[in-house]
């Protein structure tokens, strides 16, 4: 693994799960970790009760975009996370892959996000971890 290890959250909208984890990954990991998201079938943005709930947390999803799942993106992380996303993962050896089963926060509103939100900042915390590194802010 490098000495700053890359993980990409794969969904298939790219609009909140994955986005949620990213923007954690981001935030817990001090810039320790690369992050990338994307997702199979990405949306046309991002789900505003998605970007409601984690500025709940103080972490701005406002200008996240969702973004197409490339094979370039797959190869460049040591760590890929599906959530949903099924066979539409290319899967390379080598690579440490995880699914992470979430309720998909598509169609909900903010109070059914924030239990969902929860979820991925506590298997972020696992992640970081996993990892050897230290959350900067794990509230």
């Amino acid at each position: 693994m490098t000495e700053r290890p890359s993980v990409l959250f794969v969904c298939v909208h790219n609009a909140g799960r994955s986005q949620m984890a990213a923007g954690y990954l981001e935030a817990l990991g001090g810039g320790r970790v690369e992050v990338r998201s994307a997702g199979s079938a990405p949306a046309d943005q991002v789900n505003p009760a998605a970007v409601e709930a984690m500025a709940e947390e103080g972490i701005d999803l406002a200008a996240a975009a969702p973004k197409v799942l490339t094979t370039e993106a797959v190869q460049a992380s040591d760590v890929v996370i599906t959530m949903g996303c099924g066979d539409a993962c290319p899967i390379f050896p080598g690579k440490r892959y995880e699914d992470w089963a979430l309720e998909d926060p598509a169609g909900k509103g903010v109070e059914s996000v924030r239990p969902i939100r929860d979820d991925i900042k506590r298997r972020v915390v696992e992640l970081l971890a996993s990892l050897g590194i230290e959350p900067v802010d794990a509230r």
